[in-house]
């Protein structure tokens, strides 16, 4: 079993520290969002210096927030001062063939300057198929997709920097990710959804929301092991996509034999696995209370919104 630590030692969530998050994208954003108000400094990477800029001059998420080019390959001497003052870290950049991006370059860097706690955000891709069975983080992983186990080594590369350093480390397993702007009822409005039927498969999914919910517990908690990020309900795609016609008013989409949906390769390869995934060290350990505990609360919610009511940009 996976033993789990948290430090009984770690501040209140109100002395925010400085945190460094590499990989600007739609999680980390809402990570970002969460913290309207707050006055912890926040420094972010994305690939291009002319997005970094910019993204610096506008602000992120309605907050000031410094943006740094990091494409993976060096370390600036911004990016290594913004390691030295960072007190946490969240990583949502992906791993590739090679590894993962930020230990490749960064880890001389950061275990120069431990920072107090690492959130790391994962994939339950690395369960693998288990034909419909339920998971934990007990689980054995025994993933399938190239990218699934990219993800398996990096999460075991961060592990083992953590040990090596003394810094916690939380490996969070996200499920299906969805929220504003990137969800059924903006697919059903734009006319691109589908609902593919192959019985017996069923997806959990995770409210972008909740994971910055995760992100934020596991750093207060300083928390150091595994914790898979997931709603209460795994539920077959196709009835996401027929309850957001349904509140939209739209005709539900027609049925799409999975023989004969054309998938890619990467598409049909999330058809190719299926697990129920558990949430409760989520819910125990990080004592996060779901905002979105299944899909049809989150529709509703996204539907008062305006999600599907005008065409959205996914952010």
């Amino acid at each position: 079993m996976t033993e789990l630590k948290i430090d009984a030692t770690a501040p209140p969530a109100n002395e925010r520290l400085p945190l460094l998050i590499f990989g600007l994208g739609y999680s980390s954003r809402a990570v970002i969002r969460a913290q309207r108000g707050s006055a912890r400094s926040i420094v972010a990477t994305v690939r291009s210096p002319e997005r970094a800029a910019a993204l610096t001059a506008s602000g992120v998420e309605g907050r000031a927030v410094t943006v740094l080019a990091f494409d993976g390959t060096s370390l600036s001497p911004e990016l290594a001062a913004a390691i030295g003052e960072a007190g946490e870290v969240l990583v949502s950049a992906p791993p590739d063939e090679t590894g993962d991006p930020v230990l490749k370059v960064c880890a001389a860097a950061l275990a120069a300057h431990p920072p107090k706690a690492v959130a790391y955000l994962s994939t339950v891709g690395v369960y693998g198929d288990h034909q419909g069975g339920w998971v934990d983080e007990t689980t054995e992983c025994r993933p399938v997709s190239a990218r699934s186990v990219e993800r398996l080594e990096a999460e075991r590369a961060w592990a083992a920097f953590g040990r090596a350093h003394g810094v916690p480390v939380a490996l969070l397993r996200l499920s299906g990710i969805y929220g504003p702007g990137n969800n059924a009822l903006v697919n059903v409005a734009r006319g691109t959804a589908r609902r593919i039927i192959k019985p017996g498969q069923v997806f959990n999914r995770i409210h972008v929301d909740d994971i910055a919910q995760a992100v934020l517990a596991s750093l207060d908690k300083r928390f150091d092991g595994i914790v898979n990020v997931t709603d209460d309900e795994p539920s077959p795609a196709q009835d996401v996509v027929a309850y957001a016609a349904e509140l939209l008013g739209l005709p539900v989409p027609p049925d799409i034999p999975f023989e004969a949906s054309g998938l890619s390769e990467m598409g049909r390869s999330f058809y190719g696995e299926c697990k129920r995934v558990r949430n409760e060290r989520l819910k125990g350990e990080l004592s996060v209370n779901l905002l979105h505990p299944n899909f049809t609360v989150a529709l509703r919610a996204l539907a008062a919104g305006g999600d599907g009511r005008q065409r959205q940009e996914f952010r």
